[in-house]
């Protein structure tokens, strides 16, 4: 009896509020809630109508007077008002009652984020009902949820591709040596699949199905067969629907920008690094976290742009999460690693 209230007196968790998906991980239960990032409005009242997957399920299927909203931009609160509903809406979705006191709350959020945008999580997060919010970096986060012994003297290289911002960063005994955060990752690619659309065959898409099409067939490198899907969109000239064939190699030209963005990255943190974790990083190689890992063949792309080994985290889409869940578990041991 005493344990159970004392278990509901500390539901501490971690949060992972990311461009397209928000997850949370409550201490002792792992991750509880794996959503998208999306809230849907009423347009005249301004009243939320859906949050998470019942939003997303919304999209380009509601009504005129429904405005889908992603609050979270590049891997920062963008809209403060819809964001903290957001957050409340996913907290109750995980507490069907409120713990009787406020949870510590661990939060994930880009290295690159300036003192507002961590300002914004931290009373985003509060005002939605968490006590104290400790903020850890993305691709620390993605280390220790891909199993790195960050606390030893020597350098880990991880690179955590999300929805909103690509990380990059090399990592040595509980601190971030050298890194490079760019706000170019998965969003940008599904844009640049939909411009090739319209360029290319006077079309229209949907983000939603240029994330589906960049995950059936878009590569880094030329595949050894060739893959093609048939793509339905809306004909700009006639405005009728209208079906056309893609390949791959139209998928690797469209993203090839952005891809090569994140490349760039990587070797300018490479060029920054000291001699000596240039050592580690021969012998350790790059480790690769978020949904853009799954790219295909960008480990190929990698490994002929820096000659190192490149790796890919057991689950590369949880990877942050279970970082941030870790931190959670073990509070003390990880205090050094905290922003704030």
């Amino acid at each position: 009896m005493i344990g159970r209230m004392l278990d509901f007196l500390s539901k501490d968790m971690a949060m992972d509020l990311g461009t397209a998906n928000s997850l949370i991980y409550v201490r002792g239960k792992g991750v509880v809630l794996d959503e998208p990032s999306m809230v849907a409005l009423d347009k005249e009242t301004n009243q939320v109508i859906a949050v998470g997957n019942e939003a997303k399920n919304l999209v380009g299927r509601h009504g005129r007077n429904t405005l889908i909203s992603r609050p979270m931009k590049d891997g920062v609160i963008h809209d403060f008002e819809t964001a903290t509903f957001m957050i409340r809406s996913f907290l109750g979705k995980v507490f069907k009652r409120l713990p009787l006191s406020k949870p510590k709350l661990v939060v994930a959020v880009p290295a690159g984020i300036t003192s507002v945008e961590k300002r914004a999580v931290i009373e985003a997060s509060e005002m939605a009902g968490a006590g104290k919010v400790s903020l850890i970096e993305e691709p620390m986060a993605a280390a220790i949820g891909t199993g790195l012994a960050i606390d030893q003297p020597a350098g880990q290289m991880v690179v955590d591709i999300g929805g909103g911002t690509t990380e990059v960063a090399v990592i040595s005994m509980f601190a971030v040596s050298c890194s490079e955060s760019l706000r170019v990752a998965g969003d940008e690619a599904n844009e640049a699949i939909c411009q090739f659309m319209r360029r290319e065959h006077g079309m229209n898409i949907s983000e939603t199905m240029a994330e589906v099409i960049k995950i059936k067939i878009g590569s880094a490198v030329p595949l050894k067969r060739t893959l093609e899907v048939k793509l339905r969109g809306k004909d700009l000239a006639t405005g009728m629907p209208k079906v056309v064939s893609v390949t791959d190699a139209d998928i690797r030209d469209a993203i090839k920008e952005p891809t090569m963005a994140i490349v760039e990255a990587v070797r300018r943190v490479l060029e920054r690094v000291s001699a000596d974790l240039a050592s580690d990083l021969a012998e350790n190689g790059i480790w690769l976290a978020g949904g853009g890992a799954l790219l295909k063949g960008l480990r190929m792309l990698l490994h002929q742009v820096t000659g190192l080994e490149v790796k890919k985290s057991e689950d590369p889409l949880r990877a942050v999460i279970r970082g941030a869940g870790a931190a959670t578990e073990h509070y003390d041991y990880y205090r050094d690693v905290f922003l704030n």
